[in-house]
């Protein structure tokens, strides 16, 4: 692959390769844009067919969190790292820790955390090498489990989706077909249930839709019979790509707004579902509670004062409706608009981040 051309096409700012023999280590590190700050995103380690696969996934993850950290109104760029091995295998202290000293060693452009295929401690190791990363043991100071969090966001976000579609964001009286139940659906399906929310659940997981059946009186229905039900809203929270050509014509709702990644199965359901007057609130807007939950940690977390941030997310998917509204665009379309008109504001305020520059970073080195 021509990699200066890939990095080009985007207007990526690095690629790094990070090889330890001893430790089987080999990692790459992809930094989109710092145009707002360092650049955030997590660390997945994954069986990468090639290592041109392992690029591209790498490179194609940090863009993405350029998108969602300047939608959620963070002072944040994105980045992102893939490591190239079997998660279940392949894992040794003597890797993270190698991997904790790439990450030092660019002072600050980059700040790891856990993604598919890491965990905290994984995340505690690089913390033995470096400060730039977050998602680490609450013993360290971390946030701790972030579902409950991005969660919330997801509620607030889709009180604002509903807002558009029904003229009020009460959800109170409104059905919400809620597509897959775990950690953060579940706790989604909480907050709805006690605003009076009606509730059908699925899952391939019998045990997590009984669990939802018996804490909020939810009705079920099968995993393949969720785009079909008689809803106001649609909450896809398990897999990507269910916004599609078969599940499109099926849906009877108003509003999608749900915590699940890369809903749409390509860009033109977007359109579709744009001309349907269905109200999409775009994933990563909705999502972004978990991020800005960690984000939390580089000022030192304060549990009041990231979900009073994550409350922001109601205003985020409203701006999102606004511009698309504005520039008679899908939501999907509005809400890269909206993080593009961010960085572009800041671009000649602002050069690349460096740690020398005043930075909310000082405090932990």
């Amino acid at each position: 692959m021509n990699i200066f051309q890939n990095l080009a096409e985007h207007d990526y700012e690095q690629l790094v390769f990070c090889h330890d023999e001893q430790s089987g280590l080999k990692a790459i590190i992809a930094i989109h844009d710092t145009t707002l700050g360092p650049a955030l995103g997590g660390t997945r380690m994954w069986t990468y067919d090639s290592e041109e696969a392992a690029i591209q996934d790498a490179l194609r993850l940090a863009r993405g969190m350029t998108y969602k950290n300047a939608a959620a109104g963070l002072s944040l760029g994105g980045g992102k790292a893939v490591i190239m091995g079997d998660p279940k295998k392949d894992k040794n202290e003597e890797m993270f820790r190698a991997f904790g000293r790439y990450i030092q060693g660019l002072n600050g452009r980059y700040i790891t955390a856990e993604d598919v295929g890491t965990s905290v401690q994984d995340m505690d190791l690089i913390h033995e090498e470096t400060n730039f990363v977050t998602g680490i043991s609450p013993a360290f100071g971390s946030s701790g489990n972030p579902s409950p969090v991005t969660a919330y966001g997801c509620y607030v976000g889709m009180k604002a989706a509903a807002k558009e579609a029904f003229g009020t964001d009460s959800l109170e009286g409104r059905t919400v077909a809620v597509q897959g139940v775990g950690n953060v659906a579940f706790e989604l399906c909480r907050y709805l249930h006690e605003e009076g929310a009606r509730l059908v659940v699925t899952d391939i997981n019998k045990e997590a839709v009984n669990r939802a059946v018996e804490a909020f009186d939810a009705n079920t229905a099968d995993p393949s019979d969720i785009y079909g039900v008689e809803a106001d809203i649609f909450s896809p929270c398990a897999l990507g790509a269910v916004i599609n050509d078969d599940t499109i014509p099926q849906l009877k709702v108003k509003v999608i707004a749900g915590s699940a990644n890369n809903q749409l199965k390509e860009n033109r359901h977007g359109d579709i579902i744009h001309e349907k007057g269905i109200v999409y609130a775009p994933d990563y807007v909705i999502n972004a509670g978990g991020v800005i939950n960690v984000a939390d940690e580089l000022y030192g977390y304060n549990k009041e004062r990231a979900l009073k941030k994550v409350e922001t997310i109601y205003n985020n998917v409203e701006k999102v409706i606004m511009i698309s509204k504005r520039d008679n665009i899908p939501t999907y379309m509005a809400a890269d608009r909206m993080a593009e008109e961010r960085i572009e504001k800041l671009k000649n305020s602002r050069s690349q981040f460096l740690l020398n520059d005043k930075h909310i970073l000082h405090h932990r080195i």
